[in-house]
């Protein structure tokens, strides 16, 4: 049986608290949504296995606290991502307003080679509240914000509804493995072995 490639991907979700980054990960992960969710503390990661291209991936995806006094985390999860997934609410101007820190946040502690290269991606989530008669950050201005961060991906969600959960997740999977700094688990495993035969004393005799 040949054994296929592997690749592990980190992809770390940011954004305000409440913005619905949990119910996101949540819904594409478990098909589960609640109004119940506790506010994140710290940071909590879920995994979800996707074949891409005859390619196994896995996604590491990582919630972390929306609030300030959990920023200084930052530096241990955000190292070695391969995608960052920035998330507002569509009914809450204030946090479209802060995107930015987030976005400058983030390539402060992550540190990527190459900061402008970086896939970003943005969802706008809870377009379902009040049949989105309360949004008050439109799609425009979404697409513009985008645009002037160097046309990073856009997708309007609503975890509660599962609308394009999935494939907004589909592409930021697609578009960390274009980055790929992902780890490849199939190839990384080899070392090990000749390790082994090294504390045998190295001799299959």
């Amino acid at each position: 049986m040949s054994a296929r490639r592997r690749t592990l991907l980190k992809v770390i979700v940011l954004g305000d608290s409440g913005a619905g980054k949990t119910s996101l990960m949540n819904q594409y992960v478990h098909k589960k949504f609640s109004q119940q969710y506790k506010a994140t503390i710290g940071a909590d990661f879920v995994t979800k296995e996707l074949l891409i291209d005859d390619r196994l991936v896995t996604l590491q995806i990582w919630d972390t606290a929306g609030q300030e006094r959990f920023q200084s985390l930052g530096v241990a999860f955000y190292r070695g991502a391969d995608c960052c997934v920035l998330v507002y609410d569509v009914n809450v101007m204030r946090s479209f307003d802060t995107l930015d820190n987030w976005h400058e946040e983030f390539l402060k502690q992550a540190n990527p080679s190459d900061p402008k290269a970086f896939p970003f991606i943005l969802l706008g989530n809870k377009i379902d509240i009040d049949g989105g008669n309360s949004r008050v950050v439109s799609e425009k201005k979404a697409k513009d914000w985008c645009a002037s961060k160097g046309n990073i991906l856009y997708f309007e969600t609503s975890a509660k509804e599962d609308y394009n959960v999935d494939l907004a997740f589909l592409s930021i999977a697609k578009t960390a493995l274009a980055n790929e700094h992902g780890q490849d688990i199939y190839f990384q495993s080899i070392p090990e072995d000749v390790t082994d035969n090294e504390q045998r004393g190295g001799c299959a005799c």
